[in-house]
């Protein structure tokens, strides 16, 4: 990006936030809760229940917040039993054996977003983005702070502060590090992520917005796997660090947590700015109780307008190409003394909606319409590409005041453009059991999605060779899921039926699926109470689809957790106990470090993995918690001097680690 870019989306930040912070200190009497305001009198004992009037010295704390393009409250989780609530990846994630480095998911999840699209997805579930943002409300100043400390040096820092303003500004930063030099030749990894986002409601309750901006930096080296998988069984004093990779140059090896130096890897960087802001037309109202009278407003009509710039660069390089590896390994030639790729884009989304909101005090409930037009520049750098879009949308949201039903419909539709013909449409309805024993949902999603920009010949930087040309990609889905609380049960289950499938097959090479294929994911989840303190929670999930088909699964995942847990000397909460991993084998992915796919393969199986066995004690006295962790246990070779030689693989010739510990402490504060 250009300077004078930089410092103008600087100066476009700080500006909102000012001009809200100043509005913010204004003289108001909104405690914070739409369509409520505090009384007309001086009423002191109704005033100090205000956000603004709270008693320094008071030590509670009422915090809640909701998503990002959502209305429905949240508070935040101070469980301990599941380590993966603090950790990026999700359990049905594996990684290329260092954390930080490309990542895919075990369950069956296809991008299913119409529109544009880059195409670069590997590195996505360590991202920020708009829609996982949490808007706060808080009655007092709140922070959490949390380290990771790992074998090798690896190191995770996480953090978060919000507060409330006068009640009716919210400013919330977060900022998470990733940095692991890994077992590996060259693949350490330096990934981090910014968020701050803000949120303001006038003092007359019509006027509001939201900014959000968004960093995502990705640094993580390629090695393209170990260059022979029996070398594992061979190391000098037990340390992988001796044995040889396919990528990257024995003089640029480093364990050296502070270096940040990639000479043989993927760079992403990713900034978005999003801004919303809404007036609305509505009801004045109030209430008057014994001695207060308060002033309600109610909207019926909102006009809302959002404005969203991102900035995304893709590079690949390697400074000092060994021609006889790529040769060997991918039968491919470096041109020259390096090896560089770079796609670089910028989109810039325009969008009015209009909102009714038919019942005044259920803005759960309401009709959205909207239209947006979007410019696109990018591909080759510089810009080669541009393109334009113009879409509809729709959507409607029914969560019932009796807490009973709700009911989600959105859809868009890409009227003009180089894009016309995308849409996509999500449908679900949610249904609470009778005398509030669970919950049941039902769902229908469908997207017809043109092929990511890396798909398209003379767009793209990278290697890419398509297989034919393509047309647009269907994916429908439906799914369902029922929560029975009172017994700890919840099952799920997800239909994909999909034609025009793209995928890689290849390092380099694309393909699409004519042929009409699906696939059935099923899942439960259980906790078993076994005693007074020891639990069993189990997560299966079963997956099939049609022979053939280019997507690879394993057919049964599960991950149980035997736990003993409970509260004791009144503020230590414990959990320990063992963790267990296991997925049957199945021809995993193959990864490609030049383009930075996942791509189908059918040479290697995971017939040699072991179930991942972990080991943990987790605790949390009132605000601290502490995680510690024994991972990897399985790989503990008893023929080979009870060495952790044994390792699984995530992929061809990408080892997992072996033994790993991990120590990590989560503190929150009340300021």
């Amino acid at each position: 990006m250009a300077k004078g870019r930089i410092n103008y989306i600087a100066s476009l930040v700080i500006t909102v936030v000012c001009w809200n912070y100043a509005h913010a200190q204004m003289p108001t009497n909104i405690p914070g809760a739409r369509g409520f305001s505090m009384p007309q009198k001086n009423d002191t004992t109704a005033n100090q229940k205000g956000l603004q009037h709270r008693n320094p010295l008071e030590d509670s704390l009422t915090i809640s917040f909701h998503f990002f393009d959502s209305t429905r409250s949240h508070k935040l989780d101070s469980s301990i039993n599941d380590f993966n609530t603090r950790y990026p990846l999700p359990y049905y994630y594996v990684d290329l054996g260092n954390f930080g480095n490309a990542a895919t998911s075990l369950i069956f999840t296809p991008y299913m977003e119409a529109g544009w699209d880059a195409g670069f997805h590997s590195y996505d579930v360590y991202k920020y983005t708009p829609e996982n943002t949490r808007i706060f409300t808080s009655t007092r100043p709140y922070t959490e702070l949390g380290y990771m400390l790992g074998s090798k040096s690896e190191q995770y820092i996480n953090a978060i502060t919000t507060q409330n303003h006068k009640s009716n500004f919210n400013f919330t930063f977060e900022f998470r590090l990733m940095n692991a030099p890994g077992s590996f030749k060259n693949q350490n990894t330096n990934n981090s992520n910014i968020r701050l986002n803000t949120s303001y409601t006038g003092t007359g309750k019509r006027y509001g917005n939201e900014l959000i901006y968004i960093s995502n930096k990705v640094r993580s080296s390629e090695n393209g796997g170990i260059q022979s998988d029996t070398d594992l069984v061979h190391l000098n004093f037990n340390d992988p660090f001796g044995v040889a990779t396919r990528l990257g140059n024995a003089s640029q090896f480093s364990r050296n947590p502070f270096s940040t130096t990639i000479a043989t890897g993927s760079l992403y960087d990713e900034h978005i700015i999003l801004f919303r802001q809404n007036y609305d037309f509505g009801q004045k109202d109030s209430l008057v109780t014994d001695s207060v009278t308060y002033k309600l407003f109610y909207p019926r009509i909102r006009l809302q307008h959002t404005i969203e710039y991102r900035k995304q660069n893709y590079v690949f390089q390697d400074n000092q190409p060994v021609d006889s590896l790529y040769l060997r390994y991918y039968n491919f030639l470096p041109n020259g003394t390096s090896v560089y790729f770079k796609d670089s884009w910028q989109k810039l989304t325009n969008d009015l909606s209009i909102i009714s909101y038919p019942q005044k005090n259920n803005l759960n409930q309401f009709l959205k319409a909207n239209a947006g037009y979007e410019y696109i520049a990018g591909g080759y750098y510089p810009y080669k590409s541009k393109y334009t879009n113009v879409y509809i949308g729709g959507e409607y949201r029914n969560r019932t005041r009796s807490q009973k039903w709700d009911v989600v419909a959105s859809g868009r539709f890409y009227l003009a453009g180089n894009y016309a013909g995308d849409y996509q449409f999500y449908g679900s309805l949610e249904r609470v059991l009778n005398n509030r024993t669970g919950d049941l949902l039902v769902g229908f999603q469908n997207t017809n999605r043109s092929p990511s920009s890396i798909f398209s010949k003379g767009v793209s930087s990278f290697p890419v060779i398509p297989d034919g040309t393509f047309g647009a990609e269907n994916i429908s889905r439906v799914f369902a899921n029922i929560n029975l609380t009172k017994l700890g049960l919840s099952l799920t289950g997800d239909y994909y039926f999909i034609t025009n499938y793209m995928y890689f097959d290849d390092f380099f090479i694309a393909k699409q699926e004519s042929s009409p294929f699906n696939l059935l994911h099923i899942g439960a989840e259980k906790a078993v109470h076994l005693s007074r303190h020891w639990n069993w929670y189990i997560e299966a999930h079963l997956q099939q689809t049609t022979p053939n088909a280019p997507v690879n699964v394993p057919f049964l995942f599960t991950r149980n957790r035997f736990a003993f847990e409970g509260n004791f000397f009144r503020n230590l909460f414990i959990s320990t106990g063992l963790e267990i991993k296991y997925y049957t084998p199945y021809h995993a992915d193959n990864y490609s470090p030049f383009n930075g796919q996942f791509f189908i393969q059918d040479t290697f199986t995971t017939k040699i993995n072991r179930p991942e066995i972990n080991a943990f004690l987790n605790f949390r006295i009132k605000s601290f918690k502490a995680f510690i962790r024994g991972e990897n246990l399985n790989t503990m070779d008893p023929l080979n001097g009870w060495g952790f030689t044994r390792n699984n693989f995530a992929a061809p010739h990408y080892p997992q680690r072996s033994f790993w510990f991990r120590f990590g402490v989560w503190w929150s504060f009340v300021n």
